[in-house]
């Protein structure tokens, strides 16, 4: 089994036929055999039988650049459409009391939008709305995001990057 850069997964024709045979895969959309003669044979097979078995693919078969994943990921968020148009700027200053945390909501905005990570920032807004709304506990914070002070406003983790002088670009290196 190998995991690509996209984190999907590719298994080898034998791992292929042992994961069907035990029924631990359920999807074969979601597979990817790195094997293109199995493949082929899989795929006129069912095509001769005029099975309904789905195809399999190859991961060349949907491969794209880092670039269009993200952009593809980032366009189709699964979110209800009015956080689309959520005011996250206003939301995120009217929180701010002080000009040095309206400085840094600035600072870290310019950041988002420059890192093309704006509409991640709205996600996670409906996300930690969505886990309030329904009772679900999460993390005070991990790692470098902790170094975010728009991300400590909307709730992602619970720890004041301001307070602590928390550098924002070890968040967005």
């Amino acid at each position: 089994m190998k995991i690509d850069d996209y984190s999907r997964v590719s298994i080898t024709e034998s791992e292929a036929f042992t994961a069907l045979y035990h029924s631990k895969i359920h999807d074969l959309q979601a597979v990817y055999v790195d094997d293109l003669a199995a493949i082929t044979q899989y795929n006129q097979a069912c095509e001769i039988n005029a099975d309904r078995m789905p195809r399999l693919h190859t991961l060349s078969d949907i491969m794209v650049s880092q670039r269009e994943f993200d952009q593809n990921n980032q366009a189709h968020w699964f979110m209800p459409p009015h956080y689309g148009e959520f005011p996250l700027v206003e939301w995120l200053y009217d929180q701010c009391t002080t000009d040095q945390q309206r400085t840094r909501v600035h600072q870290e905005l310019e950041m988002f939008v420059q890192y093309g990570m704006y509409d991640l920032l709205v996600y996670l807004k409906y996300l930690v709305d969505t886990m309030r709304a329904h009772g679900i506990v999460w993390g005070v914070g991990r790692g470098s995001s902790v170094a975010s002070y728009c991300l400590y406003l909307m709730g992602v983790h619970k720890v004041d990057s301001i307070k602590y002088e928390l550098d924002i670009k070890e968040f967005l290196k």
